[in-house]
């Protein structure tokens, strides 16, 4: 179960690498806005679920540290992450927002039952390494005392969302099911934000629209009900090393759909970036060798 929950959980990494591409092409409608109708979205898939087995509607009788968690761990997260690239430059807070993966493998030493070793922090160093050559492109960190509040943000962004994963990991018998709820909640805290801070912007054409419905199905739909999975039933040491790879797969994604150029530090940052997940999945790898 770990191995298949673990490949689960991935396949979120592999659609959030999907997120930048499809956020480009969703044309000017504003953060929150974009968040209120991709989780509306997202919930559809588990609102599919339970309208077709009505008996799974008791799974979502859950005591309210369960939602508190779920609700504060998306919308938080995305809430904190939107105010730090308004309030910091995209470079330094999209690194700084994505100490999480590095966090969680770090944090995964509270959970009872884990064993952290040397080689999944030095995966995870190794991806962050990575990503940080992927993202400043060279132009390094602006790191100025007038974006601390930006920062500050971004770091809580990234504590909201290790600290989420984290706390799943604690509820492993709640069903992803309650993940529909989550999105649900997300998508109506996002729109009263919109409301209150944003100019409502709709897409402008039908390719803008398969864009946003894209980022509701994938990168803002099934991503968190497959990193629900992954984190409860998972390697979770191995799925936070291994989340370095949503931005260079984004990159690649972005390259591959010339909204961006290849380079050395695209080749740096996928050797490191793999290296790290290799390196951190090494007791899964040689396990699954021995056991054949």
């Amino acid at each position: 179960m770990t191995l298949r929950a673990t490949l689960i959980g991935f396949s979120a990494v592999v659609m959030w690498s999907f997120l930048a591409l499809f956020t480009a092409a969703s044309g000017n409608v504003p953060p929150f806005q974009l968040s209120a109708i991709a989780f509306a979205i997202a919930s559809l898939p588990g609102i599919a679920v339970l309208t077709a087995k009505p008996e799974r509607l008791h799974l979502l009788r859950q005591p309210p540290k369960v939602w508190i968690a779920g609700i504060g761990g998306l919308f938080g997260y995305h809430f904190l992450y939107f105010t730090a690239l308004r309030n910091a430059p995209a470079v330094d807070a999209g690194l700084i927002a994505y100490l999480w993966p590095l966090l969680i493998v770090v944090g995964s030493a509270l959970l009872p039952g884990e064993k952290l070793k040397a080689h999944h922090i030095l995966g995870a160093v190794a991806g962050f390494a990575g990503t940080a050559i992927l993202v400043t492109r060279g132009g390094g960190l602006t790191l100025s005392g007038e974006y601390s509040l930006g920062y500050a943000a971004a770091f809580l962004g990234a504590f909201t969302w290790t600290s989420y994963s984290l706390i799943s990991r604690s509820f492993a018998k709640v069903s992803t099911d309650v993940v529909t709820g989550f999105c649900l909640a997300t998508s109506l805290l996002s729109l009263l934000c919109h409301l209150l801070l944003e100019t409502t912007v709709w897409p402008e054409s039908i390719s803008q629209w398969l864009a946003v419905i894209g980022l509701g199905l994938f990168p803002v739909g099934l991503a968190f009900y497959a990193w629900d999975f992954g984190v409860k039933k998972g390697n979770i040491q191995v799925l936070g090393a291994a989340s370095y790879a949503a931005p260079l797969l984004s990159t690649i994604i972005l390259i591959a759909f010339r909204f961006g150029e290849p380079g050395w530090r695209v080749i740096m940052a996928c050797l490191l970036i793999t290296g790290g997940a290799l390196l951190a999945a090494r007791d899964m790898i040689f396990k699954k060798r021995n056991a054949g």
